[in-house]
């Protein structure tokens, strides 16, 4: 499963990148997009991890991690977002706001809301799973499942005594010197 920890943008480059594997000199991508275009980003390219990136916001955090930010685009318009990076200023900065009322505009660029917007509509096209709520895992609690029983040994009290005259399973016998066996 995709997440925002394996998708990165590159300065420069358009669109989003998957994270293949680490090379001695950079970091093998591949586009998210039809063409699935490989490419190696080096030590000169400016990479930026998606999970790793932030909305400036007026509260006492000071942002907001971008995870939520689409998220929270994705519960309000889900694939029917009209808008695009061509879409007028006044439209991006209210379509933000309405997703985040606490974004800091002075700090948040119209080019950085055209990026969050070509972004989300390339996540909803070729890694839509990202979206996805995290299913809840069922596993029963260890502790829970024992809970109120008791082996005998531990109703007496007692421990779990070894045999004497045995060593556990594994352990080897001590090997002879050479020096006592010249004797």
């Amino acid at each position: 499963m995709i997440d925002l920890s394996k998708i990165a943008a590159i300065a420069g480059e358009g669109g989003l990148f998957l994270i293949k594997t680490p090379l001695k000199n950079g970091v093998l991508l591949e586009s998210l997009d039809e063409k699935k275009t490989r490419l190696v980003a080096g030590a000169h390219s400016k990479v930026s991890i998606l999970s790793e990136i932030s909305v400036y916001t007026q509260t006492a955090e000071g942002s907001v991690s971008l995870d939520s930010v689409l998220k929270s685009l994705n519960s309000k318009y889900g694939k029917s977002l009209q808008l695009n990076q061509k879409s007028d200023a006044s439209d991006l900065k209210n379509l933000l706001l309405g997703v985040l009322p606490d974004a800091d505009m002075d700090r948040v660029y119209v080019s950085d809301i055209k990026k969050l917007v070509s972004w989300y509509h390339i996540l909803q096209t070729q890694a839509p799973e990202i979206f996805a709520e995290p299913e809840p895992v069922n596993t029963p609690d260890i502790a829970e499942k024992g809970k109120g029983k008791k082996s005998s040994a531990e109703k007496e009290g007692l421990e779990k005594a070894e045999p004497k005259g045995e060593k556990p399973a594994g352990e080897k016998k001590p090997k002879k010197s050479q020096a006592a066996t010249k004797e």
